[in-house]
């Protein structure tokens, strides 16, 4: 069992020094990458052809919560769209 416990740790510190110089880096890939979802998401309401757009309905109510930041984000100043208040 200890050696388990050893190797397991030592794994876990390998990555860790691998991670490290690049945690901005994925961080900010992280949130290009949820910025163009919720950009598909929201596309039909700001006006831009979705044809996924009946499949992304059901994603609404847990993206809610997210879209304040993400208007913010992408520089707008007030919510874009008449239909979602959060600011």
């Amino acid at each position: 069992m200890p050696i388990t416990n050893n190797l397991k740790r030592l794994i876990k510190w390998y990555e860790a020094v691998l991670e490290h110089p690049h945690k901005t880096e994925i961080a900010r890939e992280l949130r290009a990458e949820d910025d163009l979802f919720l950009l598909m998401l929201y596309s039909e309401m700001l006006g831009i052809p979705n044809p996924a757009y009946y499949y992304t309905l059901e994603l609404y109510p847990y993206m809610i919560e997210e879209f304040h930041d993400w208007h913010l984000r992408m520089g707008m100043e007030k919510s874009p769209l008449s239909g979602i208040r959060c600011c």
